[in-house]
């Protein structure tokens, strides 16, 4: 199995759309960004259409300093250097297709996992388990670049992505599609095996730090935690998450 720590790449040059003009047609023509990272002050007329474009698309923009943009290690940028690797996917078209397939929709929701090796580690469990999609915010969440991608051992570019401009809305849209919506939560009263995941459902994850957002997990239908005899505060969220897909795929392999 390969070691995947401490291994921190650029993005490759191809994933790369350098310079403001640049970014602009790729919106123009349909390609889906995934980050646009912009030299802090910048100005003028196609900045301005690039923010305007980026909020219609939820492409997020981090401003940083021309250092990070030099790093890239491209010219003319401009002061805007986006990417682009993962193709994100309507969420609706996703559960559209799950049940023209036959299949029983399983979704887990990311909600505040900035650490990008954690996300690629639970997508390699998702890929591996089963999971139909993965669904993200446009913010608050870890980039999905080449790291994640590594670390997801390829699983990011398999699996299908939906990118929402709001997790609350994303659930409104799980339910009214039948689909039940569970959150991992350490204090619930409820077991992960207490749950039927058998029928079409999502699983959200929290971060570490804290949780899922409580607002969103009042519109969930179980609220659920992994029990642990050891004297320890929680798992690490990938591992969490993979505890968690092995239950729901026995479910599924024994229903």
């Amino acid at each position: 199995m390969k070691n995947f720590r401490h291994q921190h790449q650029r993005p490759k040059k191809n994933t790369l759309v350098v310079g403001r003009s640049a970014i602009v047609e790729a919106f123009k023509t349909g390609k889906q960004l995934d980050r646009i990272y912009m030299q802090t002050a910048v100005h003028g007329n196609l900045i301005d259409d690039i923010k305007i474009l980026a909020e219609q698309n939820s492409v997020p923009i981090n401003k940083v300093p021309a250092e990070k943009l030099n790093s890239f290690n491209v010219f003319n940028h401009e002061g805007c250097i986006a990417n682009f690797k993962i193709q994100y996917q309507n969420l609706q078209d996703v559960i559209s297709l799950i049940v023209e397939n036959g299949e029983v929709p399983l979704f887990i929701i990311l909600d505040g996992i900035t650490d990008i090796r954690n996300i690629g580690a639970i997508a390699r469990s998702a890929f591996c388990f089963g999971v139909n999609a993965i669904v993200i915010p446009d913010k608050g969440v870890g980039s999905l670049n080449e790291d994640a991608i590594l670390t997801s051992a390829g699983a990011l570019e398999k699996i299908a992505v939906c990118r929402v401009n709001s997790l609350m809305k994303a659930v409104d849209e799980l339910h009214l599609n039948g689909v039940k919506v569970f959150a991992s939560e350490m204090k619930a009263e409820k077991k992960v095996y207490d749950l039927n995941f058998a029928e079409p459902c999502a699983i959200i994850m929290g971060g570490e730090e804290h949780g899922v957002y409580p607002a969103l997990m009042k519109i969930c239908d179980e609220q659920f935690q992994i029990p642990m005899p050891g004297d320890f505060e929680s798992l690490n969220v990938s591992v969490a998450t993979g505890v968690i897909l092995y239950e729901a795929s026995k479910q599924r392999i024994q229903s």
